[in-house]
């Protein structure tokens, strides 16, 4: 929920990895690396597999699209933030 909230936020497609598997007998984690595209739809799960291959086709005209229709960048303050 975390990752397709960023990938909102932000207007990007966010790539996530994560470990799958038993570290010790204390931490073990449940993978689901992923590829999430600007409107949080998730292109690519790698599931719980302990070795995996996410692959999803990055859509430009999409991206310039959606960055028209709800343009979030314009709304940033520049009065209260430094631009880096």
């Amino acid at each position: 929920s975390l990752l397709r909230s960023r990938a909102i936020e932000t207007q990007t497609y966010v790539v996530a990895s994560a470990h799958v598997g038993q570290h010790s007998p204390k931490r073990s984690s449940y993978g689901h690396s992923m590829i999430i595209d600007p409107w949080g739809r998730i292109l690519a799960d790698c599931g719980d597999q302990a070795e995996a291959l996410a692959v999803a086709e990055v859509d430009l005209a999409t991206l310039d699209r959606i960055r028209t229709e709800m343009p979030i960048m314009k709304h940033r303050r520049r009065d209260i933030y430094q631009q880096v």
